[in-house]
């Protein structure tokens, strides 16, 4: 079996469980019918079914667990509701880019400018590692390009835009920091101490 029908037959499978809770039967029947559709073998014993929740997990974190009074497997989404819904939402936004073979025929994207996305994992890890940071931050008010040192507490999202919350060393004051301003991202090994900051 190819990787893509591998990759392929995940994607059902999640696809098929965001609709509802289905036994193994259920899913097994879904990806049948899906193979005939699309030209590939996705059929599964239970034993390789097994395997593919355990890469689903591992590859996408999104959970499935299995019902043992309703023999039923399920999306586990009450770990962390808002997380896991912002995962499967970029599973889709995935799906529906990787296959369309000519994505200006059939998707018009809105005009942006990139949200600084790219330095999340590492800010996370600052923040995880309690580790000071060091970038360039481009103000709003005045097109002025600083330099930041400072100790990173926690990403915020608020309406569609990333803020790192931090005690900036120039003053010592919390203030944020917007991911689509910053750049040239350095993780330091100078340690913090954690200070709680409420959201």
């Amino acid at each position: 079996m190819s990787k893509q029908e591998t990759v392929s037959r995940y994607n059902l499978i999640i696809r098929k469980l965001r609709r509802h809770p289905a036994d193994f039967s259920e899913i097994a029947h879904f990806l049948e019918v899906q193979s005939e559709i699309e030209g590939y073998n996705f059929k599964i014993s239970k034993r390789t079914f097994q395997r593919d929740v355990n890469d689903i997990r591992s590859i996408y974190k999104i959970d499935i667990q299995y019902n043992f009074s309703d023999k039923l497997y399920f999306i586990d989404n009450d770990d962390q509701p808002e997380a896991n819904e912002r995962i499967l939402e970029a599973f889709d936004t995935f799906n529906a880019l990787n296959i369309s073979d000519r994505l200006s025929d059939h998707i018009h994207f809105e005009k942006r400018k990139p949200q600084g996305t790219e330095n999340l994992y590492g800010l996370l890890h600052a923040i995880k590692n309690r580790v000071q940071i060091r970038f360039s931050y481009l103000k709003y008010e005045d097109n002025e390009l600083t330099q930041r040192l400072v100790e990173p507490y926690a990403l915020k999202e608020f309406k569609n835009r990333w803020y790192v919350l931090v005690k900036d060393l120039k003053d010592n004051k919390v203030k944020s920091f917007a991911l689509d301003r910053l750049s040239s991202l350095e993780i330091t090994k100078s340690t913090l101490k954690l200070l709680k900051i409420s959201m």
